[in-house]
């Protein structure tokens, strides 16, 4: 997730804080919305590096079955 799309959803956020508290709910206060950005400014890599391990070790067993094809014709692709 890349700078620009943080700063949108910390805008929506802050916009939808400005609404609720001209209702009369103070439901969302800003420690929320930082700590709600943080969680998805470090849980978003978390995510995207855990799924990168999880295709890249063949854990699967179509990926085994996809390995030991790449196994076998390793030599003829060179």
């Amino acid at each position: 997730m890349n700078k620009d799309q943080l700063i949108l959803i910390a805008g929506f956020l802050g916009s939808l804080k400005l609404f609720l508290a001209s209702l009369g709910y103070n439901i969302l206060t800003d420690d929320m919305i930082n700590s709600f950005m943080g969680l998805i400014e470090n849980g978003v890599p978390l995510v995207l590096v855990a799924y990168a391990v999880y295709k890249n070790t063949y854990t699967s067993p179509s990926a085994k079955r996809q390995k030991e094809v790449l196994e076998k014709y390793k030599d003829e692709w060179k």
